[in-house]
């Protein structure tokens, strides 16, 4: 059966999305059927991907909100292993939408249930925000990965995020677990790099992915090509960053 694993972080600009992308593709060149869905109104996701896939006429909004099979929604990508769910930006009133449905913290998890036993990984790039969205992914999902960049104020709202995840075990989802966290937007040569490390480090001890994601430009340059790192510039460091991270993620499942 499928992991589920969700990115998040309510606080933007962390690295949410590259890392969601990069770390889907790269899982799917190691062979394991891999599916990303893009949950972000704002469709980052979904356009990073845009010279890569082969469009759906549905989106992840007409799953959750209109009854749509979700294989109605896959849209397949130059990649044999590698499936997409688009985003849209009507994904924006699903907030209200949802509140009048029963149980509508497990709409998502009732439109995998299927999903699970096609593909190996079912990544979600979450929102950046704690709202019905990123609560439905908390409640499909198998783990997360928090990303967090090398920055100041980078623990910042993560009290926050931390405590919206214990809720959600105790209530929605008690095996929910933390994949881990990962940093992203790693410089080496800054000092402010190595604390922020180190910090994070004493913080959560052994749930800090091995995997460092350094500051990278061709990895900025890639979304705006519609394509990810990996087919962008595979011998670029961002680009290698991610395979090593998606082999430190199937050591850890085996």
């Amino acid at each position: 059966m499928g992991r589920i694993i969700g990115f998040t972080n309510q606080k933007g600009g962390v690295g949410k999305t590259t890392s969601a992308v990069n770390l889907a593709v790269s899982l799917a060149v190691s062979e394991a059927k891999t599916l990303l869905i893009d949950m972000d109104p704002q469709a980052n996701a979904t356009t990073g991907l845009s010279e890569l896939t082969h469009p759906s006429s549905f989106t992840i909004y007409d799953a959750l909100i209109r009854g749509h099979n979700l294989d109605e929604a896959i849209s397949e990508t130059q990649f044999e292993n590698f499936h997409v769910v688009a985003s849209t930006h009507d994904l924006v009133g699903a907030e209200v939408e949802l509140v009048g449905v029963m149980a509508r913290e497990y709409q998502l998890e009732k439109i995998l249930e299927k999903a699970r036993h096609t593909y190996d990984y079912i990544l979600i790039d979450c929102p950046p925000s704690l709202g019905l969205l990123t609560i439905n992914t908390l409640t499909a999902a198998d783990s997360l990965i928090i990303p967090i960049q090398c920055e100041y104020y980078a623990l910042e709202g993560l009290g926050q995020l931390l405590n919206t995840v214990r809720l959600v075990q105790k209530h929605l989802n008690t095996d929910l677990e933390i994949e881990g966290v990962l940093l992203t937007m790693y410089d080496k040569r800054l000092n402010l790099s190595k604390q922020v490390a180190e910090e994070v480090r004493d913080y959560f001890g052994d749930k800090l992915f091995k995997t460092l994601i350094h500051r990278n430009v061709r990895l900025g340059e890639a979304p705006s090509f519609g394509k990810p790192a990996l087919l962008y510039d595979a011998n670029s460091v961002g680009a290698q960053d991610y395979i090593q991270l998606a082999e430190e993620i199937i050591e850890r499942g085996n």
